[in-house]
């Protein structure tokens, strides 16, 4: 295990902190209903998970550790995803909520291959 936890601990403190700065520059920027923020923050997540998985070998198991499972395993977050689904879903705005969904889900789908290939190719 070495100081497997340490890379972990460091990237994920540093994947928390950026997802909570550029979620807050979006939200005061577009002060709309629509959480943009999480969406950006998971789509960019995705590209980010693909991109250390096509550099695999390239980066080793510590990059790894340090970029996949810290930094980006802390920047993205399905739970703040499904509340503030919960949340459309309350304030009935069925459309916005659908969109959230299918619209987070599919560009970061995308994301995660195009992220991948970029890896691949850079690797």
């Amino acid at each position: 295990m070495g100081w497997s936890w340490a890379l972990v601990f460091t990237g994920g403190g540093c994947g928390a902190a950026a997802r909570f700065l550029l979620s807050r520059w979006i939200g005061m920027r577009t002060g709309a209903v629509f959480p943009l923020g999480t969406m950006v923050i998971n789509v960019s997540g995705s590209f980010l998970m693909g991109l250390w998985m096509g550099l695999g070998q390239a980066l080793g198991g510590h990059g790894l550790l340090l970029l996949d499972v810290g930094f980006t395993g802390a920047y993205t977050t399905f739970s703040t995803f499904s509340f503030e689904t919960g949340r459309l879903l309350e304030q009935r705005l069925l459309a916005e909520a659908v969109a959230y969904q299918v619209g987070s889900v599919s560009l970061g789908l995308l994301a995660v291959m195009l992220g991948h290939w970029t890896g691949g190719a850079i690797a």
